[in-house]
């Protein structure tokens, strides 16, 4: 069986045996689940009923307290990344709101998917510190 694989940078076709291609094909799937599992959860909150429930929809009655904090916390989000770079920026838009992968944003902006990385932690870190309770 032969299989690509990327040396340096460079793409390269090996033959291997169909046990290491399974291998790889499973590793390459459980890289992808991950992938999507850490971006449902990038801003670090665990995916439970009560999110589903009370953020995912509008359906239920909110307070004037409610509708207070949820625009503060629109706020401060914004002016958060109103100090980040530009490029900074739009990597996290890319990828938070459009759901692309890092690898995608690295060719879109033609640099490293670590680069993309380091863009995205920088601002994720930003917001999160910026959404701590004093």
């Amino acid at each position: 069986m032969e299989v690509q694989i990327k040396i340096n940078g460079q793409n390269a076709n090996v033959e291997v045996s169909v046990e290491v291609g399974e291998y790889l094909d499973r590793a390459d799937h459980k890289t992808e689940n991950l992938s999507h599992e850490q971006r449902r959860h990038w801003d670090g909150r665990e995916f439970d009923e009560y999110i589903i429930a009370h953020e995912c929809s509008r359906s239920y009655y909110e307070t004037p307290e409610d509708w207070l904090c949820r625009k503060e916390t629109i706020w401060e989000i914004t002016t958060t990344l109103e100090s980040c770079t530009a490029k900074q920026r739009y990597r996290f838009l890319l990828f938070a709101l459009e759901g692309l992968s890092c690898s995608q944003i690295g060719n879109i902006c033609g640099c490293s998917k670590s680069a993309i990385m380091r863009s995205i932690e920088a601002v994720r870190k930003k917001v999160k510190c910026a959404l701590q309770p004093e």
